[in-house]
């Protein structure tokens, strides 16, 4: 089966590595061509995943048209707001016959202005293709290390093509599974980095680790409400893409959203931490597009609203748990 991974961040670059270990046939497409030409020279994504050389089972171009010929799957390793633009060019460099089988998703965000999930997207781009979605608790160097991970592979309806790709990505080191709640899948994706900049205040702050646990629990409880209301299956939360990705990513060193919190609860700004930036925070984008998406369903999350107010409005951190911890007392 022949893949074409457009998009060479961390996570492009490790799922790159993956399929060449499992000997497919895998192309990576940088967005930029400069880039390009540094992944062929140093053979290592020295800018997102340093010290993991890339073999010559990959290959490596920024000619989208040529790398689309014969593409059998395509893997979108791009940030949600990127999406749409990235599937433009898609549409545009595909060749008039032989489409591919399938087009998966790796980004775990919702777009701004809009509020689609990324499958929703790729839809509406590339109509008349399968659309799915790759997810869970998976963190890019340790995938590319070949370390032991399972993710979910979503799709709605699931078609034949998704267990030929199940079977393709799985190996020792990667287990697949299969759903057929798309939209859950993709809003514990996008879910779980909001919460886990929750967590990253937490700890900055140094509250331990009882408000951790506790803000973890509730967040739970908050992702499958606003889930099932949004036609999701309440089953989906509480596995890979749900529970699995929120524990991965609210404790994980490597977590970029977590890391972005953490640095907000010991006393630094939103705004000043995205303008210097060089990678993205999907929860951070997530985080209002979800905002303007329960207010527009007239749904109650109230961490999310704390998550927003830190972020786009100023609220202090301690401000936001306060508001948290008194709340109207109820039962669990």
């Amino acid at each position: 089966m022949n893949f074409v991974v457009v998009g060479a961040g961390a996570w492009g670059t490790a799922f790159a590595l993956h399929l060449a270990r499992v000997n497919r046939s895998v192309t990576l497409v940088p967005r930029r061509v400069e880039q390009a030409g540094a992944l062929l020279a140093a053979r290592e994504n020295v800018d997102y995943l340093p010290g993991l050389p890339l073999p010559s089972g990959i290959a490596l171009t920024a000619d989208l048209p040529a790398a689309l010929a014969g593409a059998e799957v395509i893997l979108l390793a791009c940030p949600a707001q990127a999406l749409r633009e990235t599937c433009i060019r898609i549409r545009r460099a595909l060749p008039p016959v032989a489409p591919p089988k399938f087009v998966l998703s790796l980004a775990k965000g919702l777009e701004s202005g809009t509020h689609l999930r990324p499958a929703e997207v790729i839809a509406a781009e590339l109509p008349g293709i399968p659309v799915g979605t790759l997810t869970g608790p998976t963190n890019a160097r340790e995938v590319a290390l070949g370390k032991p991970a399972a993710m979910v592979l979503a799709a709605s309806p699931l078609q034949t093509v998704a267990a030929e790709v199940q079977f393709a990505l799985s190996s020792p080191a990667l287990r697949i599974y299969t759903s057929d709640d798309l939209a859950g899948a993709e809003f514990g994706g996008c879910l779980k980095n909001i919460y886990a900049i929750a967590a990253g205040c937490c700890d900055g702050l140094q509250l331990g680790d009882n408000t951790k646990a506790a803000l973890l629990t509730r967040a739970l409880a908050e992702m499958v409400r606003v889930g099932v209301a949004l036609g999701a299956r309440a089953e989906t939360f509480y596995g890979l893409s749900g529970f699995g990705d929120l524990v991965a990513t609210c404790y994980g060193e490597w977590s970029r959203n977590h890391d972005f919190g953490r640095r907000i609860g010991e006393g630094r700004t939103a705004a000043e931490l995205i303008a210097n930036r060089k990678t993205v925070v999907e929860g951070y984008k997530t985080a209002e597009a979800f905002a303007g998406l329960c207010a527009e369903r007239g749904l109650e999350a109230p961490i999310l609203r704390e998550v927003h107010a830190i972020l786009f409005e100023g609220k202090a951190p301690e401000r936001a748990l306060n508001a948290l911890m008194t709340r109207e007392l109820k039962r669990e």
